[in-house]
């Protein structure tokens, strides 16, 4: 289907501009003007949801030129995660035939399993439980930063480096305005986790492992404070196909062809986030090393 045809671009898409201008002022006002108490959990929604704006401009939101899109957002709500290092490997995640390689997506959440047999017991155990939802939510914000720095520490490419020094006075400025409203910053740290730990449930069952690129990737049809929250990126499937359509059409695409989208993805659906607590809050969805890996 040609993408073009689907949503017609607008030299503004003003949806998504506004969503960005009004979390950069709530952003600000909570930490002003609400007790430290209330202003955590809003910032922590807050830091997750500029995540979600940021994924959103790194596909070409809401502006035709890319720079400008980039400049909006650029600024390290979470701090740890320089923008155009998520933005260069989020886009490599994006190569569908290599969903969920241990070594080529930098997103992917499995192991390979030589790797997972040589790990320490103690470490295997704690990545077990990572791999439950209150393991992801508690447990996952720590792992996902670790993880990513060692992997760019691994690689150490010129292009790498550039996107950390870029990543300095972004940080700076979120810390002067941090600073400017007198907040604490043990509350804001608190309040990044928690913005962390709430991708954490977007990211927990996005994709798994098939032999099929087009079965890897979830649909969950929920409609409520999570879709979003996470800009409609729970019917993910249909962003993998349509990667550059904006969040607000995603629904009404998928409900146009829901029997299509439903067979591309081998019936990989889930009704509603509530549904994902209740089945996996507990348990394992997947194991971590790579069940169908063969290098």
């Amino acid at each position: 289907m040609d993408q073009k045809k689907i949503t017609p671009r607008a030299i503004v898409e003003w949806p998504t501009f506004i969503l960005i201008t009004t979390c950069y002022g709530l952003w600000g006002a909570a930490m002003w003007w609400l007790p430290t108490t209330l202003a955590i959990p809003c910032l922590g929604v807050l830091i997750a949801f500029h995540a979600s704006l940021q994924h959103e401009a790194i596909h070409g939101h809401p502006f035709r030129w890319q720079g400008l899109n980039d400049a909006l957002v650029a600024a390290p709500l979470a701090l740890f995660i320089p923008y155009l290092r998520f933005k260069a490997t989020h886009l490599a995640h994006h190569s569908d035939i290599r969903l969920t390689d241990p070594f080529d997506d930098p997103e992917s959440n499995f192991l390979d399993p030589a790797e997972w047999q040589g790990l320490p017991r103690a470490l295997r155990k704690i990545l077990l439980f990572n791999n439950t939802l209150l393991g992801r939510l508690v447990l996952g914000p720590v792992i996902g930063v670790i993880g990513f720095m060692r992997m760019e520490w691994q690689q150490r490419t010129p292009t790498i480096a550039r996107g950390w020094l870029w990543h300095i006075p972004g940080v700076l400025a979120v810390l002067f305005v941090i600073q400017a409203a007198s907040f604490p910053m043990w509350a804001y740290l608190i309040a990044v986790y928690l913005g962390l730990a709430l991708l954490k449930l977007r990211t927990f069952l996005e994709h798994q492992a098939h032999q099929c690129a087009g079965g890897r990737s979830v649909i969950i049809e929920d409609r409520g404070f999570f879709a979003f929250l996470f800009l409609n990126n729970n019917l993910h499937v249909v962003h993998h196909m349509h990667p550059k359509v904006p969040w607000y059409a995603l629904p009404d695409l998928y409900l146009a062809r829901k029997d299509y989208y439903q067979r591309r993805n081998g019936g990989y659906l889930y009704r509603s986030y509530g549904a994902i607590m209740r089945q996996y809050f507990w348990k394992a969805k997947d194991p971590v090393a790579h069940p169908l890996w063969r290098r």
